[in-house]
């Protein structure tokens, strides 16, 4: 109100009378108000992510890929109480810079083949509350995307193989594998992969060449990785799922045995 009356052109002696003030208060507050503000710093608040910050940065430094949801889950175990959003803020500026593109990776026809295990968690209506472990075993051929998929009770590399090769009608020159250890047992001193001697056997029987991925090296194998999760290209209810209905782990394995997906055109079968 001072100021808004000597920007008026009210003297200082009227705005005094006028307001009930000293004139010396008066002139106080014009010589303030003429001047830029004055603010002190706010005093920095404690975020609640802030005892968390060197753990994500140590997650993200051994594996840059996790995600938001993941890291999430994590914290909350941790003790976290904060928000989500404030989680991400900071893993925003802790994940490392991207370094480069990607070069998209493609193969000639009948060149190469990939193979994965996915795990599912079922519930059977003749156990209530005890869960079971099952495995989609997966094959995708490079070049055509072709999948051929079924659900086992237990990681059967070898008779899901021929049963993929079968329904397929051929063999690949070439298929990928992760390090799982019905396919590799480990490396050497030189850095050589000792493969299963299984594996081997049937390599040497169907004249294909197994490959394993790099370790920690998902992209190696993107194809099948791709086609067996929720977030990649093709959605998980095109996949057969394992009915929650089956009344026992035999009933199962007979669905399983049912629930190849093979595609009946020779076209695609590359």
């Amino acid at each position: 109100m001072i100021l808004e009356l000597y920007r008026q052109g009210v003297s200082v002696s009227a705005v005094a009378r006028q307001l009930g003030n000293d004139r010396k208060t008066v002139r106080t507050h014009i010589a303030k108000g003429l001047t830029a503000p004055a603010y002190t710093p706010r005093p920095p608040r404690v975020r609640r992510i802030e005892p968390f910050v060197s753990y994500l940065h140590e997650r993200l430094a051994a594996f840059p890929a996790l995600t938001g949801r993941r890291l999430w889950r994590e914290l909350k175990e941790c003790g976290y109480q904060g928000g989500y959003t404030a989680m991400t803020d900071l893993l925003r500026e802790l994940r490392p810079p991207r370094t480069g593109f990607e070069v998209r990776f493609e193969t000639p026809p009948g060149e190469q083949a990939q193979v994965d295990f996915a795990q599912f968690v079922v519930e059977f209506a003749d156990e209530p509350g005890f869960k079971r472990i099952v495995w989609l075993f997966s094959m995708v051929l490079g070049h055509s995307r072709l999948i051929w998929a079924r659900f086992v009770l237990h990681q059967d590399l070898l008779r899901c193989h021929i049963a993929a090769l079968q329904a397929i009608g051929g063999v690949p020159r070439k298929t990928l594998y992760d390090r799982m250890k019905t396919a590799v047992l480990g490396e050497d001193l030189d850095g050589l992969v000792i493969y299963n001697r299984a594996l081997l056997d049937l390599a040497r029987h169907y004249g294909f060449q197994p490959r394993a991925c790099r370790p920690y090296r998902a992209k190696t194998k993107g194809k099948v990785a791709v086609s067996l999760y929720p977030q990649g290209l093709l959605p998980r209810r095109l996949l057969p799922q394992p009915r929650r209905s089956e009344r026992s782990a035999a009933a199962l394995a007979r669905h399983c045995c049912q629930s190849a997906c093979a595609c009946d055109d020779p076209a695609r079968r590359q």
